[in-house]
């Protein structure tokens, strides 16, 4: 189960979506920068390390066994890679030690030779930063576009995994779906402070 997609579109910079249709790191790391900035910002977080880096690709190895402060400031210097960069810096560099103790610092391995959906979500909820829901995304985001698809992908990435839906990242394919996306995600948080105003009441 290779990983590789060339329509992949989350970052909407055709250099940053570029990396992130090639690289299985680049992927993750994107998912794991994708809270409380846009979408877009999260995902072009992979390119922006990358180049600052001084490579076309990030490395796992490299990435953990580099100096925290150091990696920190990279990631803060402007444009920043996050509205949080030092506490991101730090959550990049954990995965990525993570990978490169469990599985050689090769992303990939993560669901190359996973055998079913709920293996596969048990390993994404192991690594460091991911929870449930993230990890249900991104197995979504793994089956619909880049073609990874163990047995029971779907019902393992719960309501993210249901085709035709415009849930989360997993279903951004250009601005047309990101605009869908963004919608469908203004509503839930509308639809969640009505329900606390109610129960307050």
């Amino acid at each position: 189960m290779s990983t590789s997609s060339p329509g992949i579109r989350l970052a909407q910079r055709p250099e940053a979506d570029a990396l992130l249709s090639r690289s299985p790191l680049a992927a993750l790391v994107g998912m794991l920068l994708d809270q409380q900035v846009p979408m877009e910002w999260a995902f072009s977080g992979p390119y922006t390390i990358a180049t600052r880096m001084g490579g076309e690709d990030l490395d796992a190895h490299a990435i953990a066994a580099h100096d925290p402060e150091e990696f920190a400031a990279l990631l803060s210097a402007k444009p920043a890679v996050h509205r949080y960069p030092g506490a991101m810096a730090r959550r990049v560099q954990q995965l990525c030690r993570y990978l490169v103790d469990e599985y050689g610092g090769d992303a990939e391995a993560v669901w190359r030779d996973a055998t079913g959906g709920k293996e596969l979500l048990a390993r994404l909820e192991d690594l460091p930063g991911f929870g449930r829901q993230k990890a249900q995304i991104f197995l979504a985001l793994l089956g619909k576009q880049y073609g990874v698809r163990p047995k029971g992908w779907r019902e393992a990435a719960g309501p993210y995994g249901e085709a035709g839906s415009f849930r989360s990242a997993a279903d951004i394919t250009g601005p047309e779906t990101l605009a869908k996306v963004r919608a469908y995600k203004q509503e839930a948080k509308r639809a969640a402070k009505a329900a606390k105003k109610t129960e307050s009441k």
